[in-house]
């Protein structure tokens, strides 16, 4: 039974404490799996639902919402967001209206120049200060800089935008409201997917009329999100830390089985962002695109870049590989341009040297790939070609996935060296017995991994179709699933930093 006496003995402390709630608590950032986000979005849905097929009334409202949802994920940067909105759009509409290519191409590099000085600054000023002082060999005191959270993905949104205007692709929003919508709307701002303008800002000018499949298909792909990330990521997250945290205590077995489970865990906790990100913006009638299509089923690197994170890996295609030269330019400019932006894009995701080491090596593997197609072509292409080149392709990326996630380059190497040094065939049945559920949600994990797309798209169409009683059934024992395995606090999203 609930205890009112103490609202109705002091409800001023009450109404205070229940503000506090609504305030920005750096302890506490909202995420989509935060109670608060869900409550307020179930706020947020018949108001919308009133509003959407008012284009301005749409707008505006969720204009609000997405800049207060920011506000409770990283603080008073969402004035920060707010400016770097205004700047683009004015130097868009200069750009747009201007007839001589220099003033353009310098508008341009100005708005790139800005982007990249506010992302450089929060980002890598401690990186770049790091290194210097140990050129130096002077004494570093690290900047007491606090890391806006979703900055690389709304950086790179902006310069998208700003380069197709430049080059003609897309018109500027005619009003500076219409492309804060786009930079800031709540689904895809802290942690992707990279929206491109060009697909994200035609959907704005529709009247919203959302079909049941929809809102239901949306629904869908935010319990798959919610199953990938709060139910499997973070429990078997709970080993992989172990092993990652300490990585001397443990053998060669356990080292393996934490190797495997962080490759799951980074999947499953960046997917299930993605998937629920989707299926937020589908409720509302927009469209963001796929994100991740089963990377782990690839047998190359080039195939893999093709269905990891795909809206970074279109993005560096589109805008650091072909405007480098792409494969025009000779056999090893090509290689030298895949390294250049595989770099970047391991740069992209932290300020530290195990992440540029990380991109170089994908770099390197998608060089090595491409150099070895003429030879690859005249092997023949059966089940056991199929399975090795897929299992070599399996272990280079779970491998580099290691310095992704130790703690440092140093343990990196002590991980890696551990497997291959400590290791006893004979210790699986041990670890099997020791840790039973992890090993039964890890293989459950990698059977629907590599089931066919339609056999998934045919349990969405099912669900879609279902009596809102099964829904319900359904969702209630997710949520149920979840609050049993779930650890005592509810952990960030691994790409959240980013």
């Amino acid at each position: 039974m609930i205890d009112f006496n103490p609202i109705i003995e002091n409800p001023g402390l009450f109404i205070r404490n229940f503000g506090e709630l609504f305030k920005f608590d750096s302890n506490a950032p909202m995420l989509f799996s935060s109670g608060l986000f869900w409550i307020l979005f179930l706020l947020f849905i018949p108001i919308y639902a009133l509003v959407r097929k008012n284009k301005w009334q749409m707008i505006i409202f969720v204009v609000l919402f997405s800049l207060y949802f920011y506000y409770k994920s990283s603080g008073y940067f969402f004035l920060m967001l707010i400016g770097t909105s205004f700047i683009d759009w004015i130097i868009s509409k200069v750009i747009f209206k201007s007839e001589r290519h220099g003033v353009r191409l310098g508008l341009m590099w100005l708005s790139i120049f800005i982007s990249l000085t506010i992302l450089g600054y929060f980002k890598y000023a401690n990186f770049f200060l790091w290194n210097w002082n140990q050129m130096v060999q002077g004494n570093f005191q690290p900047l007491d800089i606090i890391l806006p959270v979703g900055i690389s993905f709304y950086t790179f949104q902006s310069i998208s935008y700003i380069v197709d205007i430049y080059k003609k692709k897309i018109n500027p929003t005619k009003t500076w409201f219409e492309y804060l919508f786009f930079l800031s709307f709540f689904p895809a701002l802290v942690a992707g997917p990279i929206v491109r303008a060009d697909y994200f800002l035609p959907q704005i000018k529709h009247k919203k009329t959302v079909s049941s499949a929809q809102i239901w298909g949306g629904v869908w792909l935010i319990i798959v999100g919610i199953i990938k990330k709060a139910l499997i990521a973070d429990y078997i997250s709970q080993y992989n830390d172990l092993i990652f945290n300490d990585p001397t205590l443990y053998t060669g077995v356990q080292t393996l089985m934490g190797v495997l489970g962080y490759t799951m865990q980074i999947y499953c906790d960046f997917s299930g962002y993605s998937d629920m990100a989707i299926g937020l913006a589908l409720i509302m009638g927009f469209k963001l695109g796929i994100n991740f299509d089963s990377p782990y089923q690839s047998r190359n690197l080039t195939e893999f870049w093709r269905r990891w994170h795909i809206s970074l890996s279109s993005w560096l295609r589109d805008y650091v590989y072909i405007p480098l030269g792409g494969n025009r330019k000779g056999t090893v400019r090509t290689y030298i341009n895949n390294f250049l932006t595989m770099l970047i894009g391991g740069l992209w995701h932290g300020a530290a040297w195990k992440f540029i080491f990380w991109g170089a090596m994908h770099g390197v593997g998608l060089a090595v790939h491409k150099a070895s197609h003429p030879i690859l072509k005249r092997i023949p292409d059966n089940f056991i070609t199929v399975f090795i080149s897929w299992l070599l392709t399996f272990v280079y990326v779970s491998l580099l996935w290691v310095f992704f996630r130790a703690a440092s380059f140093e343990d990196s190497v002590l991980i890696i060296q551990n497997i291959f040094i400590d290791f006893d065939w004979n210790q699986f049945p041990q670890f099997f017995e020791a840790r039973m559920v992890w090993c039964i949600m890890m293989i459950a994990l990698t059977v629907f991994h590599f089931v066919p797309q339609r056999w998934a798209d045919i349990c969405q169409q099912a669900f879609i179709r279902s009596p809102w009683l099964l829904k319900l059934f359904i969702f209630l024992g997710v949520v149920q699933l979840v609050i049993e395995f779930m650890s005592e606090e509810v952990s960030p999203f691994i790409y959240f930093q980013f």
